[in-house]
């Protein structure tokens, strides 16, 4: 099945079985595009809720908790997004438990609040049991559509370590509020072993091209969301106070490291590297450094805003730092899971770390450490482009396959 099939009328029934890792020109469905777009709203929440602790000085807690929330948020996203890659027939039935799972995602985040101020997950795990109860479904439809053998196996093994794992969140609602969070750890590590575990005698078909498209549509919605908040919480600023010499430089910055952050992330050709699950489980792993710290980004620079016009319970370098230090890590990782392999010579792989280090330094720059964060890592993109230009083979077959952007 191509991709245009996958993308048009949806039939009435297909028979579930598995796409060519090899298939020419697969992309992004608007089903998958229409499905990312309802994780803004689990996003946007979990945010918002980082802002208000971070504002208030519960800088231990309001981390914690943020990384607890979009865990979940990442996790469900990432288990509809790989079997999407190796099993999307886009009938009638694929669709409708699409639909559900989306219903679980918006369950999920208005769970949110409660989950990271009161330690209470009873409507975050409902979101997650409808969500589960959908894509095992759709485990289980995929197994009997294939022949008897390793991919029936796999599909199956899916399906068992989902409901296992949806099991174990829902005891895990009836734990003391003083161990729901180490026990969450516990299945956490559950969660991350399904997938090495079901395929460990049979890769399912995902579609290099097709997954780091996804991974990076799902970047770009989340450093739209951080631009988009950070837009929000300037203008309410402006609204309540005279204080647009004070605005002006922590908008300039959030720009320039949101643009930043962008170039970055798509300077290389990530799929070439992923040939199969031993680079391509790391990789989508990581994504969870990429996705929350971009998403932190935009909480940090609200608390950046709230702090210029008193409103933050937080020291300058507190302020400073929600901002400096998500940016630095977001850097650093997209260094870590793809940027590094694609690099020659010594000056090339220091631009990114050396970069995270400037940026992270910036938080001691007082009111101007968001705009110094700002241009440095439009320094950054600078230096990486001109670098890129040097005539090694490396770097030409980099600029020839990933549009020009330059080899960060």
């Amino acid at each position: 099945m191509t991709s245009s099939s996958a993308a048009g009328t949806a039939g009435p029934l297909r028979r579930m079985t598995a796409r060519r890792r090899d298939e020419a020109h697969r992309t992004a469905t608007p089903l998958e595009l229409f499905f990312d777009l309802c994780f803004v709203v689990a996003v946007a929440q979990a945010g918002a809720q980082l802002v208000h602790a971070l504002a208030e000085g519960r800088t231990g807690a309001g981390i914690v908790g943020y990384l607890f929330i979009f865990w979940g948020v990442w996790w469900a996203w990432m288990n509809f997004t790989w079997f999407a890659s190796a099993y999307d027939c886009d009938d009638v039935p694929y669709r409708i438990a699409t639909l559900v799972q989306i219903c679980g995602v918006l369950i999920y985040a208005a769970g949110v609040p409660r989950a990271f101020a009161d330690n209470d997950w009873t409507i975050a795990v409902t979101g997650y049991l409808v969500m589960r109860v959908a894509l095992t479904a759709q485990w289980l439809r995929a197994g009997l559509s294939e022949s008897r053998g390793p991919a029936r196996r796999t599909d199956l093994r899916y399906a068992v370590g989902l409901v296992l794992c949806q099991a174990a969140w829902v005891a895990l609602l009836a734990a003391p509020d003083p161990v729901k969070r180490p026990l969450f750890l516990v299945v956490v590590v559950a969660e991350l072993l399904v997938p090495p575990v079901a395929e460990r005698d049979h890769q399912t078909a995902w579609h290099p091209h097709h997954i780091v498209e996804r991974y990076g549509l799902f970047t770009l919605i989340v450093l739209g969301e951080t631009m988009s908040a950070a837009t929000v919480a300037v203008q309410s600023a402006l609204d309540e106070h005279e204080a647009v010499g004070e605005l002006l430089p922590i908008a300039a910055g959030g720009i320039l490291l949101v643009f930043a952050a962008w170039w970055i992330y798509f300077a290389v050709p990530a799929h070439q590297r992923l040939a199969g699950n031993r680079q391509a489980i790391p990789w989508g792993y990581g994504h969870f450094v990429i996705f929350g710290s971009a998403a932190a980004i935009g909480s940090g620079l609200e608390v950046a805003v709230e702090h210029a016009v008193g409103k933050a319970h937080v020291s300058a370098v507190a302020a400073s730092a929600a901002v400096t230090v998500p940016a630095a890590l977001f850097s650093l990782t997209v260094w870590l899971l793809h940027a590094r392999h694609f690099k020659t010579g010594t000056a090339q792989q220091l631009v990114l770390p050396v970069s995270a280090a400037a940026v992270a330094a910036c938080t001691f720059a007082g009111a101007w450490a968001v705009l110094a964060a700002g241009l440095v890592a439009a320094v950054t993109v600078a230096v990486g482009v001109t670098l890129s230009e040097r005539p090694t083979s490396l770097s030409s077959r980099a600029r020839g396959t990933d549009g020009g952007h330059g080899n960060q």
